[in-house]
């Protein structure tokens, strides 16, 4: 059967003598970086008071709440036996273990935090950052595969790779599955809402439509991802992933309905 050999790309992107940089967390930096210039763009685009010094200050909160949340979501989603075993562990984040869903949660919390200290929209701010959020995404899904972990369930499909920790047999690239959905197509959707539709100046849509979109996508890409191995199925039935974007699709329905519903 012909399968595709896995790129041989070093994980470790620089090493000068005890500094070591890999990819993983150029990933974060370039998400971190990019997102808050685009944000910056949206600021003209919506007319809810935030201005462009207002995120200026964001970014280091924005920071915080990602890599915060994305720790502790892995420690308390994932893994919370092993982490109360051994909590110094929960440190060694240069081990890998971030959450998607925790760090979204990280960021909900300082926004919220943010906008009360400033006196800011809320729903206002949390639209320009879910437009930004696919960005980020993208990177660090890119940065998975390279990486060669969360990588999907044995299959025969043409485009198939063998992951060098994922046994002999061939498997889905989950990771550039999510890439492609959650963060380049919803981008792109995103984009055209905000700038051809004007999505921005009704407050809770583009929120409500991130939300929806990763939540289906992630959903989705669950099929063919290969469980995390600690957790397999839960009740037989779903992944972790699964139950964790399930509340994400009803909170994005929501928020969508609602904005339209005030017009």
């Amino acid at each position: 059967m012909f399968t595709i050999g896995f790129p041989a790309i070093d994980p470790i992107a620089l090493e000068v003598g005890p500094v070591v940089i890999r990819w993983y967390s150029l990933a974060y930096v370039a998400g971190i970086l990019l997102g808050w210039r685009y944000i910056a763009i949206l600021t003209t685009q919506a007319n809810n008071g935030i201005k462009r010094i207002h995120i200026d200050d964001f970014i280091i909160w924005a920071t915080l709440g990602i890599i915060l949340g994305g720790r502790l979501g892995y420690v308390i989603f994932y893994k919370p036996t092993f982490f109360a075993e051994n909590p110094l562990l929960i440190l060694a984040m240069w081990n890998g273990g971030m959450s998607f869903h925790g760090g979204f949660i990280g960021v909900i919390i300082v926004t919220y935090l943010f906008v009360r200290q400033r006196g800011l929209s809320f729903l206002g701010l949390g639209d320009m950052i879910c437009a930004a959020a696919p960005i980020g995404i993208f990177f660090g899904r890119i940065a998975n595969f390279i990486n060669g972990e969360l990588f999907g369930r044995e299959s025969n499909v043409s485009w198939a790779f063998v992951f060098p920790r994922g046994g002999p047999n061939p498997r889905h690239p989950s990771q550039l599955y999510e890439a492609g959905l959650e963060g380049l197509v919803l981008f792109c959707l995103l984009l055209v809402m905000i700038f051809r539709f004007k999505a921005l100046q009704k407050q809770g849509v583009v929120s409500g439509t991130f939300l929806t979109g990763y939540g289906l996508s992630r959903y989705m890409v669950e099929f063919v991802r290969q469980p995390d191995s600690h957790l397999g199925m839960l009740f037989g039935i779903v992944t972790m992933g699964q139950l964790l974007s399930l509340p994400l699709i009803f909170i994005g329905v929501w928020l969508i309905s609602r904005a339209y519903s005030q017009s």
